[in-house]
């Protein structure tokens, strides 16, 4: 199972950006998708998720900021990100809640300028 995310870059603090991940399963058979992120130095940590009928959870760092969203057709989760702030660097990647039921893939990597 492969796991392919895409869509980050170079923004400045306050820009947006929308990542994509891209699954070769039927992720409807998923129940629960989410956004990992890893800065340097730290451990991944999850910053959202969403249900197979896309009732979501975004954690306190990104409530308000972040929206999570699925399409099941095209087994597909995407992250909109919104008044990004340096902190928001890291490489995100996206999984399965609770992990193990998928391999991690290729991550994207987002930076913010200052």
């Amino acid at each position: 199972v492969q796991l392919q995310a895409s869509g980050g870059g170079l923004v400045q603090t306050g820009g947006s950006l929308r990542l994509s991940c891209v699954a070769s399963v039927n992720i409807f058979s998923i129940n629960v998708m989410g956004w990992y992120r890893q800065a340097p130095g730290k451990q991944r940590e999850l910053v959202a998720s969403i249900g197979r009928v896309g009732i979501a959870n975004l954690s306190d760092s990104v409530k308000g900021r972040f929206a999570i969203s699925r399409d099941n057709i095209k087994n597909t989760v995407y992250l909109q990100m919104s008044s990004l702030k340096p902190e928001d660097a890291a490489v995100y990647y996206c999984n399965s809640v609770p992990l193990g039921q998928l391999n991690w893939g290729q991550g994207t990597q987002v930076t913010v300028s200052s």
